[in-house]
């Protein structure tokens, strides 16, 4: 396959063969019997260094292929065949061709149905690949028994930095697997399991492993049913940790106590810079838990608190808090029934606070009394402020109408009221 981009590359191409005795592609002006030899070029000479694939048809005969080349290519860096159906054959060939392949520093294989044997090949081939650093399998039915193949070989692998496991079916005792990986693993930086069910003994056993580790920085855990004793789990231990800094928690159902527990860890913590809480039955005594954070912690900049149900009680204390924090630059309070005194405390923060730069409070319930209140506050406010984006986060919400856009500078307001 990597003979015909290197007839692709060659404008005078029309046909190319591959030469096995010599190993070299040959590429023709015309078809193979009549045409000229255009250039012939060894197939590891190739200067192709990344390939996308991704969304065809390839299968697990393409996937094969591909290996083959890639046991020989000393070119080739980046390589996505996301969406093509490459099953358990294909990346048992992929594994393979890892083995033997030294410069692949990118490999994205989600959605292609490789299951636990597929994993369980890949797993072999990271405890002798040196060069692979980024491996995305999400969507693959791997299961726990794939989740143990790639912790195991976590234990020995020095050069994985990023690995995806999002939507795997790992489960509790995959989560367990790679928790134990992750106490001995020194090189992982960031960790997706998001969507994978691992609930509360799975969060537990990455808490425990977060104690030890201490180069994981970004871990999503969105959607994985650790409910409020998960979260309680995560935050015990996590008080220890010093080098996390993104955590996304979303969707999870930890409710009051789970954000009481989060909070608590927060007033100690001093490397966390995102923490993602949305869409997780947070009501306003969880918002009082993270604002009586918020006044201490001095490292947390991002706070996503989107579709919970805090109120104008947790908005309030929200900005109370504000009044003291000094670090966070960015919140996120759309869909939270935050009605128009929810609106007017916030407001009042704003008078006061000079760093907090991004406010979203789309699709709340407030007024014109709470837009009032907001717009007066933003007449004295010193720092810009935008606000009709949704705040970036690991898993996209369902975007909808904003009601309210605020766009300001040092003595200038500019509201809108949507109509809608």
């Amino acid at each position: 396959m990597l003979c015909a981009f290197a007839c692709n590359q060659q404008p005078s191409c029309h046909a190319f063969d591959y030469d096995s005795a010599s190993e070299r592609c040959r590429l023709f002006e015309g078809d193979l019997t009549t045409g000229s030899i255009v250039s012939s070029t060894s197939a590891t000479s190739i200067t192709l260094k990344k390939l996308d694939l991704s969304d065809n048809e390839i299968g697990e005969k393409g996937a094969q292929a591909l290996a083959v080349a890639l046991q020989k290519n000393t070119t080739l860096t980046n390589l996505d065949l996301s969406n093509n159906k490459i099953e358990e054959k294909g990346a048992q060939a992929l594994g393979e061709a890892l083995q033997k392949n030294t410069t692949l520093t990118r490999l994205h294989l989600d959605n292609n149905k490789i299951g636990d044997k597929g994993a369980q090949t890949l797993g072999e081939a990271l405890q002798n690949n040196t060069t692979l650093t980024q491996l995305h399998l999400s969507i693959n039915q791997i299961g726990e028994k794939g989740a143990q193949a790639l912790g195991e070989a976590l234990q020995k692998n020095t050069t994985i930095k990023e690995l995806n496991l999002e939507s795997s079916e790992i489960g509790d005792k995959g989560a367990q697997a790679l928790g134990e990986a992750l106490q001995k693993n020194r090189t992982l930086t960031e960790l997706n399991l998001s969507d994978n069910k691992i609930e509360e003994k799975g969060a537990q056993a990455l808490g425990e492993a977060l104690q030890k580790n201490t180069v994981v920085i970004k871990l999503n855990l969105y959607g994985s049913q650790i409910g409020d004793k998960g979260a309680q789990a995560l935050g015990e231990v996590l008080q220890k940790n010093t080098t996390l800094t993104q955590i996304d928690l979303g969707s999870n159902e930890i409710g009051d106590k789970g954000a009481q527990a989060l909070g608590e860890w927060l007033q100690k913590n001093t490397s966390l810079t995102q923490l993602h809480l949305s869409n997780n039955q947070i009501g306003d005594k969880g918002a009082q838990a993270l604002g009586d954070a918020l006044r201490k912690n001095t490292s947390l900049e991002q706070l996503n608190l989107s579709w919970n149900q805090i109120g104008d009680n947790g908005a309030q204390a929200v900005g109370e808090a504000l009044r003291k924090n000094t670090t966070l630059t960015q919140i996120d309070l759309k869909y939270n029934q935050i009605g128009d005194k929810g609106a007017q405390a916030l407001g009042d923060l704003l008078q006061k606070n000079t760093t907090l730069t991004t406010l979203y409070l789309n699709n709340n319930q407030i007024g014109y009394n709470g837009a009032q209140a907001l717009g007066e506050a933003l007449q004295k406010n010193t720092v810009s402020i935008y606000a009709p984006t949704p705040m970036k986060s690991s898993n996209t919400t369902n975007p909808k109408t904003n009601h309210i856009l605020g766009i300001c500078a040092v003595r200038q307001t500019r509201v809108k009221i949507d109509p809608n």
